[in-house]
């Protein structure tokens, strides 16, 4: 695991900067959110090196899947809920990055999805 202290991706032609990214080595990328407490998750980044599904099997709480391309410009997102089976973007992409939506990701969370989910 390795942190990213600032992630720039675009998102509808705009830039936003995620700090505090966890780049997930091979584990990481098994384990990822699950078992995970709300409020203490960490954003998760994975790099892959072919197009995979993602579950959130012991996942308790809803996060979102952002998935991007070489450029770190988001392709498709997704709100995934705990206990779903699979998940998988239709687009190319390179990367995947999971935001788990809590007060404490409060801020990201609003400019990607906007204010559906208030906590």
């Amino acid at each position: 695991m390795k942190l990213i202290k600032k992630l720039k991706i675009g998102l509808d032609g705009k830039h936003i900067v995620i700090n505090n990214v966890f780049l997930e080595d091979k584990l990481g990328k098994f384990i990822g959110l699950m078992f995970s407490e709300r409020e203490k998750a960490q954003i998760l980044l994975f790099e892959m090196q072919r197009p995979s599904s993602i579950h959130s099997f012991f996942v308790f709480c809803p996060f979102i899947a952002l998935w991007l391309d070489d450029k770190n410009r988001v392709v498709e997102f997704k709100i995934v809920k705990p206990f779903t089976f699979s998940v998988i973007s239709k687009k190319k992409f390179s990367k995947i990055l999971e935001i788990p939506i809590s007060r404490r990701h409060y801020d990201i969370v609003k400019r990607i999805v906007g204010e559906r989910f208030k906590n």
